[in-house]
Order: structure tokens, then C-alpha cells, then sequence
């Protein structure tokens, strides 16, 4: 009862109010002279807008941790002028010394004796290009001139054939025919070089009978910078060919019948395998009159008595009839220029003994004639250090080079085991025990003196046998 009579009394209270404040309100006359409200929104429409500025307390910035930069160096070449040349005393070159000692000679690639280093080349040649198989022959070459010709290796996966240059110099009388072979491994330039130096340099009008260069035999090889055909075969391992057998047979045969059997003497040119270089030198069998008499006409070279591995092409070549050495000079996968100039001089020199070529090579003191060999091993794995040069003339139990564990530190002295004159090694890199380190020429006339199962061609690398019909003993760095 109370609430509804709490709320009936303000409901009547409020309507008494409302009542008194509505009679008190005075009414406002309407000003008719006033503005409307249109022209008083059209004026401040209108009206410029004038904004004054306002003053913005701006705090200072905090200081910032500087960010943590690191230094770069950049290196600028600058030429620094040369007011004046001081003098300077040059170091004596090892490789230019002759034998001043016996226990401390080293002759090399390096020595030339007589003539001043570098050698002045005359390239006098001029290449006439003609396009000419080999197997149309030589009878329409013009005489007194330098010819491309072209012989075809084979066919490529595509079924393609592979043309492989071939250079031939054509003299202006008759006379005999000499051939020089570079690249049957692919990975070795200093024959591709070699040979071009000796058909650029000679005069094809002062030449007498002809010269076959043929820089690259094993261009599948060269291009992929390999020893080895793509098959993986040793091409100077299946000649002289078999025209019915594997691809390397194939190649073989097609070039020994297309261009070795046309040459009346032929040199093999090489280098050391497989990290290994060799002292400019003649591999021959001197066993045979006519190759005996080849050798004789080269000059200052070192000679090692060698019969040739089975399937090399100097060996097939000797069989066919055809005097052949191999020249070794320098390691694959570089030029050598000394040895390619040392190498060039003794191929003028024979020219000369031919009766081919007058280019008389002045030599200084005769190299001698090695009728063994030997290979001296490492024992144990590790980092080879040579510690001889090529060349020197060592003595039985002289240390050749060392072997060091890398992880153990322990080193092992490669000695000689017999006395002889370093021919070849192997360059400074990691081995595995039994690796063939040092070569030795031995000048000894008991040969049972050496051991029987190093050879002068024991050269350790990978073998591609020819599907069994081949010799299996693949180890020489021809």
C-alpha cells in the first residue's frame, strides 16, 4: 500500500510542475529581420579559413644504442711511380746449372745450354686451309706448303662423324716422311704444343720430303679434359686396332691405317700421368737397329731403353715396321714452355739427322742412355714432400722425399734404393702406400741387379681393360 501511494504522489507532483513551468515560459517574438539559417550556412561557407597555428610541445629524442657494425676492407690497386730502378741481384736458377756438382746436379727441362732463354720463334708457315681426307692421300698437296687435312676419328652418340685436324707439311723435293703424334691422352698439352710449334716454324720451300702433325689424336679426351676416351679406355693401350672391336679398337685401327702407315719414322709425344711430371727424355727400344739409329739424331736428350707396353703406339708401330719413340716431357694438364722449347730444339735436331730440315741445334754436355729403371714406392699414407728436383743424381739410401701423417704427425723418409739420376716423379700431393713416387734411371749392365717387378714404364693408374682381349699389365705413363 505504501508503494503505490509513494508512486501516485510524484506522478501528481510531476504534473503540477510541468503545469507551473509551462505558464511561466514568456514566449520570444519572431525577429522577421534575422538571417535564415540557409544564408547563415551559405556565409560561413564562404568565408576564408584561417588556421593558426598551434605550438606542439616536442619531447627531446632518447639516445639510441648504436648498432654494432662490422668492418669491411676493400682493396684498391694504386700504380706507385718508379723514380728509380734499384739494382737487384738475381737468384742463381737451379734449373740452369750444369752439373756442378755431382751429388748436387739438377738438369731439367730448364737448361739450354748454348742458346739464350727464351729462344727466338719465327713463325713462318702460312696455314692453307682444304678440305681433304686423309684418306684421299697426299698426291694432290702442293708442293712447299703448310695443309689442313682432316681425319675422322669415328662417330659421336649423335651419329656423327668427328673430324680431327691434322696439319701436313709438304716439301718441294722428295724425301722421307715424319710423323708427330700429340694428345693420345687427352689430358696431356705439352704435345699439342710441341706440335705446333715445329709445322708453324719450319719453312715448308726449304723442306725436303713431309711432315705429318697431328696435334690432338684423342680429341674426345681433350675435350673433357681426360686421359681417357668417354668409354674410359686407355686409347694407347688397343693399338694397332681392330676395325671389329670396341669403340677405342675402332679409333685406333682407323688412325694407324689412315696415318701412322704413311709415316716413315714416328714420334709419340707425352708427359708424366696423374700428377706426375717427367725429365724431358726418350723412351726407345734400343734393342732395334732403326730406332737405335732415331734415337741418335735428337741431341741432348736423356734415353731410356723401353720396348713398349702392349697396344702403345710406338710398340705397334715398331712391329709395322716404322721406327717410333716416345718423347716424354713435363705433366698433363699444363704447358710447359721450357719443356716444350727443349722438347722442339730436339725435334729440329732430328729434321737435321734426317736430311730434312737445316736448322743445326747446338747441344752442351751429351745426356746419357739409361738401360733400366726403377719406381721408388711410398710405404705409407700421407702428405708427399718432394725433396729432390729432376734431374739430380742420386745415391743408393739418399732420401728422395718424405710422407707425413696428417693426423699423427709421424713422417716416413722415401730413400733410394739404388744409386741413379731422378727421370720423373711425382708431384707434391696426398698418396697411399705403394704409390709410385720417384723414378729413377739406373746405369747399371747387371740387370738382374733390379727387381723384376718395376719396370721402366711401372706407372701406377687406373686400368680399362679391352673386354679381356688385352694385356691386363696397364701401368705405363705412355
Amino acid at each position: 500500500m505504501d508503494t503505490w501511494a509513494r508512486t501516485l504522489s510524484v506522478a501528481i507532483l510531476s504534473l503540477v510542475i510541468g503545469f507551473i513551468m509551462s505558464k511561466l515560459a514568456v514566449e520570444k517574438p519572431v525577429d522577421t529581420a534575422a538571417p535564415a539559417y540557409s544564408d547563415l550556412v551559405t556565409e560561413i561557407a564562404e568565408a576564408p579559413l584561417i588556421v593558426a597555428p598551434v605550438p606542439v610541445e616536442v619531447p627531446p629524442p632518447e639516445p639510441q644504442p648504436l648498432p654494432v657494425v662490422f668492418p669491411s676492407v676493400s682493396y684498391r690497386y694504386e700504380p706507385v711511380p718508379v723514380v728509380a730502378m734499384l739494382p737487384v741481384t738475381p737468384e742463381p736458377d737451379a734449373m740452369t746449372e750444369l752439373e756442378k756438382q755431382a751429388d748436387r746436379e739438377v738438369v731439367s727441362a730448364a737448361e739450354l745450354p748454348v742458346e739464350e732463354w727464351p729462344p727466338e720463334r719465327e713463325y713462318v708457315a702460312t696455314l692453307r686451309e682444304a678440305d681433304t681426307d686423309v684418306e684421299d692421300g697426299f698426291d694432290s698437296l702442293e708442293p712447299g706448303t703448310l695443309t689442313r687435312m682432316t681425319w675422322r676419328a669415328g662417330e659421336s652418340l649423335y651419329g656423327s662423324s668427328i673430324p680431327t685436324p691434322i696439319l701436313v707439311a709438304e716439301g718441294v723435293a722428295p724425301g722421307r716422311t715424319l710423323c708427330l703424334t700429340g694428345a693420345v691422352h687427352g689430358d696431356e698439352l705439352n704435345g699439342i704444343e710441341i706440335v705446333r710449334r715445329v709445322m708453324y716454324s719450319l719453312d715448308p720451300e726449304k723442306l725436303t720430303g713431309r711432315v705429318i702433325g697431328v696435334p690432338i689424336v684423342n680429341l674426345q679426351g681433350f675435350e673433357r679434359h681426360s686421359r681417357y676416351l668417354p668409354d674410359r679406355r686407355d686409347l694407347n693401350r688397343f693399338f694397332p686396332g681392330n676395325p671389329r672391336g670396341s669403340s677405342a679398337s675402332r679409333i685406333a685401327f682407323s688412325f694407324f691405317e689412315k696415318v701412322v702407315r704413311r709415316c716413315d719414322a714416328l714420334v709419340d709425344l707425352h708427359t708424366g700421368s696423374f700428377h706426375r711430371t717427367n725429365l724431358p727424355q726418350l723412351r726407345a727400344n734400343l734393342l732395334d737397329e732403326n730406332v737405335l739409329t732415331l734415337t741418335e739424331g735428337f741431341g741432348g736428350l736423356v734415353i731410356l731403353h723401353s720396348t713398349g707396353g702392349v697396344g702403345t703406339l710406338r710398340a705397334s708401330a715398331v712391329r709395322a715396321g716404322i721406327p717410333a719413340v716416345t718423347l716424354e716431357a713435363g705433366e698433363p694438364l699444363r704447358v710447359d714452355d721450357r719443356a716444350v722449347d727443349h722438347s722442339v730444339k730436339a725435334l729440329y735436331s732430328l729434321l737435321d739427322d734426317m736430311e730434312m730440315y737445316q736448322r743445326r741445334s747446338f747441344w752442351g754436355t751429351p745426356e746419357p742412355t739409361y738401360y733400366g729403371s726403377l719406381w721408388v714406392r711410398a710405404d705409407k699414407g700421407g702428405m708427399l714432400l718432394g725433396e729432390v728436383k729432376l734431374g739430380k743424381r742420386v745415391k743408393e739410401g739418399d732420401v728422395l722425399g718424405t710422407v707425413t701423417d696428417p693426423i699423427t704427425n709421424v713422417k716416413q723418409e722415401i730413400r733410394a734404393s739404388h744409386s741413379g739420376r731422378v727421370i720423373g716423379m711425382a708431384l707434391n700431393q696426398f698418396v697411399m702406400p705403394g704409390y709410385a713416387a720417384f723414378h729413377l734411371g739406373v746405369e747399371t749392365s747387371d740387370m738382374g741387379t733390379l727387381p723384376e717387378s718395376q719396370s721402366a714404364e711401372d706407372i701406377d693408374h687406373s686400368v680399362a681393360l679391352a673386354d679381356g682381349v688385352m694385356d691386363e699389365r696397364d701401368d705405363s705413363d705412355e
